[in-house]
């Protein structure tokens, strides 16, 4: 690998002067001397002097900041405004009551701020558990370490699928190359050698390199790192994008939501301080009672609720094995309509196990063992194979396979997806130099001489039991020092290699659960054909069409969309026929997932409106991906389904109740301002009333969901959204005015005893109304709340009623209510929640279904790039309060 010994002790100046344009203009032997690394690798010793010298190799340090969550928490203008006005009625009018006024929006912004700080503390120290490895070369032995972990010097092997784990000079290949369209923009692939390239040449030609975020498209390769974190290309790169994300159709929903309230708290406003000010009110007290109305209708807590369910379910997902890269991806897990998932490890237990070696007519062979474990491009260390795929993995796990593994590999023709085959060249004792050629059974016998009806009887009798196949063959090469793509041809059958990996016994359930979800499941797989409905119909699934890559191949994009749409199973397809299935099951608007863990399931991944990977799949795979999962499990998946629904059904009931009960509230106080000689209300008992109503709302996210409301997606609508408003609004204030009459003609109330009144009405009804608006069921009898959520209402409901009591009653500008307000308070509570409930029914009924999504395609580079940060984010344990950091970004 390294033709030479050096001293790896050098000290920093040395080793980090090199740049990865330097390192590309030198011979392997050059750029190693400077590197100071030997043919051993690296000692542990000298990995943690540079990993404390350099830092990890990370592109950023991945840290929730108190500040910055304070600074979301600040950053409604009405807030500020209704501060800034607060304080300048402190010096020159009322101080009392701007004081109260400030301490009541401290109190919304910290139980805002501990909410989302905690919540964002929780989301992050999930991604912890999210790794990526890759084989590299330390005190002489191949190891598979974290790429957080990589220092300059370290030797890494690279296979097919990698994403290059930092920036390096290749040192020795195979076959090797690159896409590198996540840094040029270049489709093609770009190959690579371990020849220096003059000074001066541009990155897309530097040959003789390999870039951090690029992913080895064929070949395989050893490469030294030159750079790591941001101090590579790509780091570059990512580092000048910020934090700027594609936005997801989730946050989509929220700014066109946030919209609406900015919409309707302008009206409100400018309409109400006109008022005031006609009637010839003070300036001040109308600006202050203005600002407030606006902030009583915008639901301030908003961010803190929507980032509190997504951590919570966040939480619940992590518990099932579930990741998600963003919160708001758990959004967009629950709208899955159409599940497209390959079918190892999903339908069948994903232990692959070798059962034998047979010759062309099904005979035991040991020979045929035996060119198997020649023919493979895995790393083998103690007889062990380091990384590979599962098939040669299996193989050398074989008993006996080191023992009979002797011939000696000379060149390697690495596997690719177009001609789905490995050759290698070896010399074997006794034999001579010969070729063995280990692939996908149609591929292989496609290049022999001839083959037996035998052998093709043998081949068809595993396929049909289930099994996975790999067909051996060989031919005599004497002379022969390379391969090429050419040599795979004329070749002798030796026989057939046979795996098992049976069914999951309960892939069956599974399904049923994904059915019940609204899900319709399809596999697609690069087995064979008859292998894949076989699985299925041994767990039930219902294969209502096959369709072979070849056939995809043959129609087009209008043909290919019919033909998909009844067909079960897609077999032997390529990376780009499963991105053209997804396209294809996307054109009528239903949204669609993708689970794969392979090299080859990247495209498709990128092409799906949810990709999902698992723990354990290739590294381009789970960069690709959105979901990732702990355990390559259907069942696990639907509860990640059943989570992202309950996430969103919790939003969304917090949404229509602050947006329909504060909608009617102020309305009231809109219309009582202008036939009452005084404000219904003070600016700090509007600004009280909603702190007390939001804080009940935190208890929404361990809230209960209906099961319909997990049977089928549900997307943001804004229309459905300002209807609930318009119609619930409006029954509020009914009893808002009920209340009006109450207090003036039966109590004839001043001032402060009717603001009283109203204050803890219009709490109680407002707050008390989640319980039936959470629903359509009938509440409590047909659908229980969660148990916080009945604490968390009754106590702020009590809270409420104490206040006209309590000591500082007076400050508040409140008087305590005679006791047969409260024998009025109950029967208009149970008259309104009676009306609420009949309402409902009959906004429900008549309500249209909501219109499908539209979907949008993101910047590829971007998404890419950002898909590729992710395995490069270094994360700090999560703290309960912040502490001191360091700089944001870490090189």
């Amino acid at each position: 690998m390294i033709g030479h010994t050096t001293d790896t002790s050098l000290a920093k100046d040395e080793w980090a002067k090199v740049s990865i344009a330097d390192a590309a203009t030198l011979s392997c032997d050059a750029v190693c001397a400077r590197l100071g690394v030997s043919e051993r690798g690296l000692s542990a010793g000298e990995v943690a002097r540079r990993l404390e010298t350099e830092g990890p190799n990370a592109v950023r340090t991945h840290r929730v900041r108190w500040w910055a969550v304070l600074g979301r928490q600040l950053r409604s203008p009405l807030l500020l405004l209704l501060l800034v006005t607060a304080l300048i009625s402190f010096f020159v009018g009322d101080r009392s009551d701007s004081v109260i006024i400030g301490v009541i929006l401290l109190a919304s912004v910290g139980l805002g701020f501990v909410n989302e700080y905690r919540a964002q503390l929780a989301a992050e120290a999930l991604h912890t558990q999210i790794r990526h490895e890759v084989v590299v070369r330390r005190d002489d032995r191949a190891e598979a370490v974290d790429v957080i972990g990589l220092v300059p010097g370290d030797v890494v092997h690279l296979t097919m699928g990698a994403v290059v784990p930092a920036d390096v000079r290749i040192l020795a290949q195979d076959g090797l190359e690159c896409d590198e369209s996540v840094l040029t923009g270049e489709s093609q692939p770009a190959e690579k050698s371990s020849a220096a390239v003059p000074a001066g040449t541009d990155l897309a030609d530097m040959t003789s390199c390999a870039f951090m975020g690029t992913v080895v498209h064929e070949g395989s390769g050893d490469a030294v790192v030159v750079a790591t974190g941001g101090r590579t290309e790509f780091g570059r790169i990512a580092l000048g994008l910020g934090d700027r994300q594609e936005e997801t159709e989730f946050q989509a929903g929220l700014r066109h939501f946030s919209g609406l309230l900015v919409r309707v708290a302008g009206a409100l406003t400018s309409s109400i301080f006109v008022i005031n000010v006609l009637l010839h009110r003070p300036l001040l007290e109308s600006l202050l009672f203005s600002l407030a109305i606006a902030v009583g209708i915008t639901p301030q807590l908003l961010p803190a609720v929507v980032t509190t369910c997504l951590a919570t379910g966040s939480r619940r997902l992590a518990r099932k094995k579930v990741l998600v890269k963003r919160l708001v991806c758990i959004e967009d897990l629950g709208d899955i309509e159409v599940l497209l998932t390959d079918k190892t490890g999903t339908l069948t237990e994903g232990r692959i196990a070798f059962e034998r070696a047979v010759d062309g007519k099904g005979v035991l062979s040991p020979e045929v063992f035996a060119l198997g474990l020649a023919c493979t491009e895995a790393t083998i260390e103690d007889g062990h194979a380091v990384g590979g795929n599962p098939l040669d993995v299996a193989l050398w796990e074989a008993p006996g396979a080191a023992a009979v593994a002797k011939a000696r590999r000379l060149a390697t023709l690495p596997f690719d997806h177009d001609r789905r085959m490995t050759s290698v060249l070896v010399d074997d004792a006794g034999r001579g130099r010969r070729i063995v050629t280990k692939g996908a059974p149609e591929n292989v016998l496609d290049r022999c001489t001839t083959v037996s009806d035998a052998a093709r009887a043998t081949l068809d009798t595993e396929f049909g039991a289930g099994s996975r196949v790999v067909a051996i063959a060989t031919r005599s090469a004497p002379g022969l020092t390379a391969l090429t793509a050419a040599d795979e041809d004329d070749l002798e059958l030796a026989g057939f290699l046979v795996f098992l990996d049976p069914p999951k016994i309960d892939a069956a359930a599974s399904l049923r659960r994904l059915a019940d979800l609204g899900i319709t499941v399809k596999v697609v797989t690069g087995d064979n054909a008859t292998v894949a409905e076989k699985v299925c119909r041994d767990l039930g699934l219902h294969v209502a069409g096959t369709m072979t890559g070849s056939q995809i191949e043959a129609l087009d994009d209008d043909a290919l969309h019919l033909q998909a749409a009844t067909t079960t199973v897609f077999a032997r397809v390529s990376p780009e026929q499963k991105a053209r299935l997804i396209r294809a099951h996307r054109t009528v608007g239903r949204d669609v997932a993708f689970l794969g863990d392979g090299v080859n399931d990247a495209v498709a991944l990128h092409a799906a409106d949810v990709g999902i990977s698992v723990e354990s799949g290739a590294d381009v795979a789970k960069d690709a991906a959105d979901i990732v999962l702990l355990e390559k499990d259907l069942d696990v998946l639907a509860e990640g389904v059943a989570e992202g629904r309950r996430t969103f059904a919790n939003t969304i009931k917090y949404v229509l109740m602050g947006t329909s009960s504060n909608f009617g509230n102020m309305f009231s106080a809109a219309a009582a301002s202008t036939f009452l000689s005084f404000l219904p209300m003070l600016p700090s008992q509007i600004l009280l009333n909603n702190l007390l109503y939001d804080s009940s709302q935190l208890s929404i996210p361990t809230d209960r969901v209906d099961d319909e409301m997990l049977a089928r997606p549900a997307h943001w609508d804004i229309h459905f959204i300002r209807r609930f408003m318009i119609f619930f609004g409006p029954i509020s204030s009914l009893f808002d005015f009920t209340t009006f009459a109450i207090m003036l003609w039966v109590f004839h109330a001043g001032p402060a005893l009717f603001r009283s009144g109203w204050f803890v009405e219009s709490l109680a009804t407002q707050t008390l109304v989640v319980f039936v608006i959470r629903t359509r069921r009938i509440p409590f009898w047909r659908s229980r709340p969660s148990r916080s959520m009945l604490i968390a209402v009754a106590t702020v409901v009590a809270i409420g009623t104490y206040l006209p009591f309590s000591p500082f009653s007076h400050a508040l500008g409140f008087r305590p209510l005679p006791a047969a307000f409260f024998l009025a308070l109950a029967g208009m509570v149970a008259a309104y929640l009676t009306f609420v409930e009949y309402g409902k029914r009959h906004f429900f009924e008549r309500a249209p279904s909501p219109a499908p999504p539209v979907h949008t395609q993101a910047s590829r580079r971007q998404d890419l790039i950002w898909g590729r940060v992710s395995r490069w984010t270094h994360h700090k344990p999560p703290q309960i309060w912040p502490r001191r950091h360091g700089s944001s970004t870490r090189t």
